[in-house]
């Protein structure tokens, strides 16, 4: 596994360059650009941004899919995926056939089923074991929490699935996420991340602190790269 980290000044714009950069190289490479989406606030504007930047795209060879989800209908302020319809799906007129939705408005249990029957038939269909994402964007929380990876629930210690219902104690809700076995497939993993969020929990999990869930975070055959948005 190789890292690189990236204090960025130009927080957005540098985020979006990276994202556009490795989606031509896979498109050169492979034909196709599977990419996970990460939600929060410290995407939104790396993914305006990257709207701004991709006119032209074609969006038909892009494949979005989200590395967690609240448990929340697709039209509510909370879901991941209604941000990044706001910031990026409309703005750039990507089409609803390039983007996988979680359905949070149903049972979290058989959401995280149908989102991991469709991705083991989208890997299947191209003869690879388990789908590998060209890019998964991931956020840092303030607990070391990653894409809905809490501290202390039993996605942490999941090894077989690779989508699952999790239910977080501490804001007493579900949560689809993407487990460890699902990230550590992918050829490249980009934390998008904020110095303000903290310095310390950031250097914790660079040093490789087990006691926060992002440091799990270890491809098997890809790369990591930190993307930090300093202050100036």
């Amino acid at each position: 596994m190789s890292r690189e980290i990236i204090h960025a000044k130009n927080f957005a714009p540098e985020a979006a360059q990276f994202i556009l950069a490795q989606a031509r190289t896979s498109l050169d490479e492979r034909g196709a650009f599977r990419i996970a989406l990460s939600g929060g606030n410290t995407p939104q504007p790396v993914y305006r941004e990257f709207a701004r930047i991709s006119q032209e795209q074609p969006w038909e060879r892009f494949h979005f899919t989200f590395s967690d989800e609240r448990c929340v209908p697709p039209d509510d302020a909370e879901s991941n995926f209604h941000m990044a319809k706001e910031s990026l799906f409309l703005p750039a007129k990507i089409p609803d056939s390039s983007i996988e939705r979680m359905r949070g408005e149903i049972d979290p249990h058989v959401a995280a089923q149908e989102y991991e029957d469709c991705l083991h038939l989208a890997a299947r269909q191209r003869d690879e074991h388990i789908y590998r994402h060209d890019l998964l964007l991931l956020g840092l929380g303030p607990d070391g929490h990653t894409a809905s990876l809490f501290p202390g629930t039993p996605a942490l210690e999941e090894n077989v699935r690779t989508v699952v219902s999790n239910f977080v104690p501490k804001l007493n809700a579900w949560r689809l996420s993407f487990t460890f076995p699902l990230i550590n497939q992918a050829r490249h993993i980009c934390f998008l991340v904020e110095v303000k969020k903290g310095e310390q929990l950031i250097e914790r999990v660079l040093r490789g602190d087990l006691a926060l869930p992002a440091t799990r975070v270890q491809p098997v055959d890809g790369r990591i790269t930190w993307i930090i948005g300093i202050a100036e």
